[in-house]
C-alpha cells in the first residue's frame, strides 16, 4: 500500500497514546498503535511489520479512522448481539467439570471440547465453537492434569480425623526431649518415568529406556520440627529396609527419650521380623500408624518423594542404577542443607 498520511494535534496524538496503554483488548490496542505510527510517517508495510499485522488490516484501520474518527477503532463486536458464552454457560461448564464424563452418561473417561460442548449445549441449549469452549476454559482457569490414583479407606470418615488429630497433636505438643519423623519408602527404577517437560513447538523430547529394568528401594524419614532427613538404601523392600532406618534413628537421635516414627501400613512395617527387632533393640521406638491408603496425610509424600521425581528419576538419562541413585542422594543432601538454613534463619529470629 503507499504511504499515507494522517495529521493528528499534538493532543489528539496523546490521548491516543493514553488510550492504547489502558487497552485491555489487545486487538483494538493494535488500532489504536496503527493510527499513531500512520501520523508519524510510517509507511504501512512498516507498520505492519512492527505490530505483527498484515497490510490489509492497517489500511482497513485506516479507512475506518478517515471515516468514523476514534469510534472506528473500537471492537465492533459489540454489535453482534448477546455472546453465547455468557455467565450462565461459563458457570454451566465450571458445574460440568466437577465430574468425569461418566456422571453424564458418556462412556468416554475424559473430557474433550467437543464432549463439553456437547454437554453443555444439553443444558443451556447453546451451541459454542471449539475456540469459544477455550476461551471458557481459560476463563474458569481449567488445566488438563493428570489424575491421582487413590484406593478406598476402609475406615470411616470419624474414626480417620480421630487418627489424623492425635498424630498432629503428639508433634504440636512434643517434648524437647522427644523426636518425632514421618517415615515411608519409594522404588528407584532405572526405567524412567515419562514426565511433562517444556520444549520448543513442532519437537518432542526423547528418553532412552534400558530396556531391562533395575530397582533400589530407599527408606526416607524426616524430622516433624526441622524437615530433616535420614535415608538408608537396599537392593529390596523388605523388613532388613525398614529395620535399617530404624537403626539410623537411634544413632541419629541417640540424645533423646523416645523417637515416634510416623508410617503407613505397609507389611514392612508390623511384619514378625519388625516385631522381633523392636522388642530386642528398640524400646525408644514409637510406631504411630496412618489410616490405610491414605497417602496424602504423610507429609514425606510431597515434602520428599513428589520433589525427588520431579528433580532426579522423571525423563532422567542415567545409564546405570549407581548413577541415578546418586542423583536421589545428591537432592536428599540438597534438602537437608535448605533444612539446615531455613534452621538458622528462625533460630536468628527467635534471638
Amino acid at each position: 500500500m503507499d504511504t499515507r498520511r494522517i495529521v493528528l494535534h499534538l493532543r489528539t496524538r496523546e490521548k491516543l497514546k493514553r488510550a492504547a496503554k489502558r487497552c485491555r483488548d489487545a486487538d483494538t490496542r493494535v488500532r489504536y498503535l496503527i493510527v499513531i505510527h500512520c501520523s508519524e510517517g510510517w509507511s504501512g508495510r512498516k507498520i505492519a511489520k512492527a505490530l505483527h499485522c498484515s497490510i490489509s488490516t492497517v489500511s482497513r484501520t485506516l479507512d475506518r479512522w478517515e471515516v468514523f474518527g476514534e469510534a472506528g477503532l473500537i471492537d465492533r463486536r459489540e454489535d453482534n448481539g448477546q455472546a453465547k458464552a455468557d455467565v450462565v454457560f461459563v458457570e454451566t461448564v465450571r458445574w460440568i467439570l466437577a465430574g468425569p464424563p461418566r456422571d453424564f452418561f458418556h462412556r468416554r473417561p475424559t473430557w474433550t471440547k467437543a464432549l463439553l460442548i456437547e454437554t453443555a449445549g444439553q443444558y443451556t441449549g447453546v451451541t459454542v465453537s471449539k475456540t469459544t469452549m477455550g476461551r471458557v476454559l481459560k476463563k474458569i482457569g481449567a488445566r488438563r492434569g493428570r489424575a491421582k490414583p487413590l484406593a478406598r479407606c476402609p475406615w470411616s470418615q470419624t474414626r480417620k480425623s480421630r487418627r489424623m488429630a492425635m498424630i498432629h497433636a503428639l508433634i504440636d505438643t512434643l517434648p524437647a526431649e522427644e523426636a518425632c519423623v514421618w517415615e515411608d519408602e519409594a522404588d528407584i527404577d532405572l526405567n524412567p518415568r515419562i514426565g511433562a517437560d517444556w520444549t520448543l513447538p513442532g519437537t518432542q523430547r526423547t528418553v532412552m529406556t534400558p530396556g531391562k529394568s533395575v530397582k533400589r528401594y530407599f527408606a526416607v524419614a524426616m524430622d516433624a520440627r526441622s524437615e530433616r532427613l535420614v535415608w538408608v538404601k537396599a537392593k529390596k523392600k523388605n523388613s532388613l529396609l525398614f529395620i535399617d532406618l530404624l537403626k539410623k534413628l537411634l544413632k541419629t537421635y541417640a540424645d533423646r527419650k523416645v523417637i515416634h516414627v510416623v508410617l503407613d501400613n505397609y507389611g514392612i512395617h508390623t511384619s514378625r521380623q519388625t516385631q522381633t527387632w523392636l522388642a530386642e533393640f528398640g524400646r525408644k521406638i514409637r510406631l504411630h500408624f496412618l489410616p490405610p491408603y491414605d497417602p496424602d496425610d504423610n507429609r514425606i509424600e510431597r515434602k520428599v518423594w513428589r520433589e525427588v521425581h520431579a528433580n532426579a528419576t522423571i525423563n532422567h538419562c542415567c545409564e546405570d542404577i549407581d548413577e541415578l541413585c546418586g542423583e536421589v542422594v545428591g537432592y536428599l543432601m540438597r534438602h537437608n542443607r535448605r533444612a539446615d538454613q531455613l534452621d538458622v534463619r528462625e533460630s536468628r529470629r527467635a534471638i
